[in-house]
């Protein structure tokens, strides 16, 4: 059992909706540092890591076909440093926030989580609504803002302050924010 739980959120992204291109520009960013947070949490014990990704609509879709989806789609270099080992723990969201209608509070109970690392995509969107169900279910919320990426960045940085001040989230670099 562990305390700490890294969430990778939405990065399995195919990269054609409208704001994909400002998108894509600022996930560039954060890919190694995300990949690099989750090679740590893989070697550890005390660390579990969880995918939630978006499943599009696609309510017939499995964690592989988002993978593949992401992978066939326009930006598959910022899809392949973060493809999931085989039996890693991957839920499908069909909202913002990674815990509305997932079993995630439950994984994360049966586990012993008491705080969620946020990694991902989209900082002013599915992180800031992340990190506000979490901080309601009691969990310590931390997002290392070098591992999140933003569409729009004044509202990115409005969201990790709200994180900040209203959420009482913890804001370190992805470097610093394992235990």
């Amino acid at each position: 059992m562990s305390e700490t739980a890294l969430l990778v959120i939405d990065m399995f992204n195919t990269y054609t909706h409208p704001d994909a291109e400002q998108l894509a520009d600022n996930v560039v960013e954060v890919v190694d540092p995300i990949a690099e947070l989750v090679a740590r949490a893989a070697e550890r014990d005390d660390v579990d890591l969880v995918y939630v990704n978006d499943n599009y609509g696609d309510f017939t879709a499995t964690h592989s076909d988002v993978v593949r989806a992401a992978l066939e789609g326009a930006r598959p270099e910022l899809v392949r440093p973060l493809v999931p080992a085989s039996g890693s723990r991957f839920l499908t969201k069909v909202r913002h926030s990674a815990f509305y209608a997932t079993p995630l509070d439950y994984l994360l109970s049966r586990l012993g989580v008491r705080r969620i690392v946020l990694t991902g995509q989209v900082t002013e969107q599915c992180i800031l609504y992340t990190a506000l169900d979490g901080y309601v279910r009691h969990y310590d919320v931390v997002v290392p803002p070098d591992a999140v990426a933003h569409i729009d960045s004044q509202l990115g940085e409005a969201a990790l302050e709200m994180m900040r001040r209203n959420m009482k989230a913890e804001l370190s670099k992805s470097t610093e924010c394992l235990p």
